[in-house]
């Protein structure tokens, strides 16, 4: 599509959305509208989404997730070292209403403050991410009229069938934040309808700004873009476009990059180091000293229960019922996600799909899936710097190794752990193990909370509860890693020396280079559940006596650790 004829049109591709914004004039109303959108891929002030039954695996069921804010995150309504963004924000919204020509410049600014006004108010009955995080804490199953008890002056009938949800649909649902959804029932009750339709306007021009015109486009990248991450300028738009046909239609892009970047040898190699992985963590797990043999057991009988998912998904998905236009735009991008929204739907009643992938194969990332209890590495991850197959094993056991050791890890990590090996969420642990378990959490915990990157003053620091699950991930990873190397080493009958390690923990540094702007710094401190990269390299390191023995650190050196402080827990 031309850039021309898309500027052309300027904000008239919102219009059919704004229609059924300005046409609710009752609160049932606008929850129909709300859903409506949301199907389309507007934002709303609840999140659903289709996934596993965490305490019956064999089944899908309907989780309703907090949302509605135009922030990253609850804390940046409150903290004072966000103060800079929430000033930014009022003249932002203030600026995209008067851009999209629902207010006039002389009434944008009362019309911002009071869209902040009403997502400040959601996001005080937002958990943190910390709580977040807690899958125990988060499953709150519960009846259709149980949900109505909870939040009585939401129209949630309405707003699922708008959303294309059958009736059966929510007559079973998991609530992760109950406190949010009561909150919101008193703010859908109290503040005006008038007010509502500010906010879902304002959704609206967010959620479709990216496909609008330049003038917008540019305004909410000011924002998004450089306030919240320190971009200094937009990405090229063909770059933009590629983002988007790989959010839409990512194993059709997927099967073309596994073509040409993912040959067979890679999928056998990987299988080896998989396989070592396991076996490696078998033995660790065989021989724990704090854990008991009942406990051991089962996290055994766990581990042999790990389905990988290398490369590839065994089938590809098909798109052939997603109709696109060439000349339409946001038009595409509404279809795309009607399209994807009655793709999780339609999972409901019907059989777990387990060949089913979360991520496509072009992703650089990797992933544990708990209630199926699957370990995903993707093609894209297994190519340098984390794969090579023309490096030694040392190279790899030290990224790619680490990398399938930190997925298994997530498997017996804080939250991983509460799950069992057929995917259910219970407590199979002896009260003793759990106990000494998060005595040693408790411990890296407070060692990352110390913590801050090197571009950033001390002020800001590690949040090491909201990052205990992924330091644990790269603490196993890294130390099941070494150990699967020496089983790669015992293989061909040769010993592992010092310089070998030297390598591994080398490969280990290199995967984690990065560059990040200052602003993009301090966002991810606040919401991503990763500790900063050059920390899950040093931080990481610090704690295994390989590597002190390996380059002969002492105390006084940057990396040294004393020995009562090192925490090992698999």
């Amino acid at each position: 599509m031309a850039t021309e004829r898309v500027d052309g049109l300027g904000t008239l591709p919102l219009a059919a959305d704004l229609e059924l914004v300005t046409a609710a004039h009752t609160r049932a109303q606008l929850a129909r509208a709300l859903g409506t959108l949301q199907r389309t891929g507007v934002g709303g002030a609840v999140a659903p989404f289709v996934d596993v039954d965490s305490d019956d695996p064999t089944r899908y069921i309907v989780y309703l997730e907090q949302a509605g804010l135009g922030m990253p995150d609850e804390a940046y309504y409150r903290k004072d070292e966000h103060a800079n963004v929430r000033a930014a924000y009022v003249p932002h919204v203030a600026a995209m209403l008067a851009l999209a020509g629902v207010v006039s410049e002389v009434e944008a600014h009362a019309a911002a403050e009071r869209v902040m006004a009403l997502e400040t108010r959601l996001a005080g009955g937002h958990w943190d991410q910390v709580r977040c995080r807690d899958a125990q804490a988060t499953y709150n199953r519960m009846s259709f009229d149980e949900l109505v008890e909870l939040a009585p002056s939401f129209d949630w009938r309405a707003w699922a069938e708008s959303l294309g949800a059958s009736e059966e649909a929510l007559a079973e649902v998991v609530v992760r934040q109950p406190d949010f959804l009561a909150e919101l029932s008193r703010a859908w009750e109290s503040e005006s309808v008038e007010v509502w339709r500010l906010w879902l306007t304002w959704r609206v021009i967010r959620g479709r700004a990216p496909y609008l015109g330049s003038e917008i486009v540019e305004e909410n990248f000011d924002f998004v873009g450089r306030t919240l991450t320190g971009a200094p300028e937009i990405r090229e738009r063909w770059k933009r476009g590629v983002t988007l046909v790989q959010g839409v239609l990512g194993e059709a892009v997927g099967k073309l990059y596994v073509a040409r970047h993912f040959p067979p040898a890679h999928k056998e190699a990987m299988d080896i180091l998989v396989a070592d992985l396991v076996e490696a963590y078998r033995r660790s797990i065989s021989t724990l000293d704090w854990m008991s043999p009942a406990t051991q057991e089962l996290a055994l009988e766990k581990l042999a229960a790990f389905t990988p998912k290398i490369g590839y998904p065994d089938k590809w998905r098909d798109y052939s019922g997603l109709q696109v236009s060439s000349d339409d735009l946001l038009g595409n991008v509404r279809a795309a996600q009607a399209f994807e929204t009655d793709y999780e739907l339609n999972k409901l009643g019907g059989p777990i799909d387990r060949d089913e992938w979360f991520m496509s194969p072009q992703t650089v990332n990797a992933y544990y899936n708990p209630s199926m209890n699957e370990i995903v590495f993707p093609a894209a991850i297994l190519q340098p710097p984390f794969f090579d197959a023309d490096a030694d094993d040392a190279t790899n056991y030290g990224a790619i190794g680490a990398v399938i050791g930190h997925e298994i890890g997530h498997g017996f990590d804080d939250q991983g752990s509460r799950f069992d090996g057929t995917g259910r969420l219970r407590d199979w642990w002896t009260e003793s193990d759990r106990a000494e378990f998060d005595t040693r959490t408790q411990a890296l915990i407070a060692q990352y909370d110390l913590l801050s990157p090197a571009q950033l003053d001390e002020n800001h620091t590690v949040n090491g509860a909201l990052t205990v699950g992924e330091n644990i991930g790269d603490l196993g990873g890294l130390g099941i890693g070494i150990k699967a190397y020496r089983i790669a080493k015992e293989r061909r009958g040769e010993e592992v020396t010092a310089e070998d390690l030297q390598r591994l923990f080398t490969a280990w540094a290199r995967c984690w280079r990065m560059k990040a702007r200052d602003e993009e710094a301090v966002r991810l401190l606040s919401i991503d559940p990763h500790s900063p990269d050059e920390i899950r390299c040093n931080a990481t390191v610090r704690n295994l006596d390989e590597f002190v023995d390996a380059f002969d650190v002492q105390p006084g050196d940057g990396l040294w650790l004393d020995p009562a402080e090192r925490v090992r827990i698999w």
